[in-house]
Formats: C-alpha cells, structure tokens, sequence
C-alpha cells in the first residue's frame, strides 16, 4: 500500500474524511442549509476547490445579484467553482422567516447553489467561517460581500457589495484560482 493510501486509509478508519484531513480549520464546520434540517459539511463541499464565499440577504437591493451568482456557478462549477452563499440578518435585510427566505433564493432567482441558514457574518458573534475572513481580509460591510478563495483555503480577493457578479475583475480572479 503506498503511503498517501494508507494515511487516506487510517484517517477513514479513524473517522476523519480525507477532505477534512486537508480542510482549513475555519471551514471544518457543518452547518445548516436554508430552510432545511440537512447539516451541510463546508470540508465535502470544498474539498480542496476554490470557492466564492457570499453573505447574502433577501431584502436587499443587492438582492438580484442572485441570478449573477447562479451564473458564475453555473459557468465555473464544472471546471471547479463552489459557490456558497451565507444569509444572515446582520444588517437588518434578511427575510423574517427561512421560508421566505428559501422563496426568494430558489423561487426567485434559482439559486442551486448551496445556501445556509441565516447566521452573523459579523461582530463577536459572527459563524467561524466569517471571523475567519474578516481577520484575513476585512468584515463585510454590507450585504453581498463575495471572498473569493483558492483550493488551499487562503483568501485571494474581497469584493464589496458593488462589485457585481458578472464584472469582469470578479471574472479574471476566479479565471486565476481555477
């Protein structure tokens, strides 16, 4: 048995997927899908690809930047791209119940991307995932923030709010992680 089968075959036997051997700590985390009972593990879901990291809202008037954000998963998710969107009430805009929220992410936009339940993206009490990007990159200061990270889990770039999805600079930075 050669040695990178072994240590895959040691850390299943020990519990430990090979994905969340290799995972950033800051997304060794399962979290909750919107609208939904099913627990979402950030470690399978990335699993060494780059990602596009999103704090989204539904109410919002960065709110139709879903239907961009559809597109560049539908575009780059074949050649790699995860996109994962995080709602959250930190700025007073997300929908008073998940189920609306669900209604305008995959009514609405179409999103098929994999959208977690509403969480702070910011302040002491912001999920791991996002305490993470704000000390390497700076807090989102509003809705639809995007971090762009490479398949090592190190930031490559943040985008605010008004950096569309289909803007080309958003497209050349993902261009260069894939």
């Amino acid at each position: 048995m050669n040695t990178s089968k072994y240590h895959a075959a040691l850390l299943l036997t020990l519990g430990v997927s090979t994905a969340q051997a290799s995972c950033p700590d800051y997304l060794n985390h399962s979290m909750r899908r919107l609208h939904s009972q099913e627990e979402v593990n950030l470690c399978e879901v990335t699993a060494g690809k780059p990602v596009l990291i999103v704090n989204t809202a539904s109410h919002c008037g960065f709110t139709p930047q879903f239907k961009g954000l559809e597109a560049l998963h539908q575009n780059y998710g074949e050649r790699g791209l995860v996109v994962v969107g995080f709602a959250s009430d930190s700025f007073k805009q997300e929908a008073n119940s998940e189920e609306e929220a669900a209604d305008v992410c995959y009514v609405n936009y179409g999103v098929s991307f994999t959208m977690l339940a509403p969480t702070p993206v910011r302040g002491a009490d912001a999920n791991p995932v996002f305490q993470a990007l704000g000390a390497a990159a700076g807090e989102p200061r509003w809705n639809f923030n995007k971090y762009l990270v490479d398949g090592q889990g190190s930031v490559v770039e943040h985008f605010d709010s008004s950096t569309s999805p289909d803007s080309e600079q958003l497209s050349a930075a993902i261009e260069k992680v894939l």
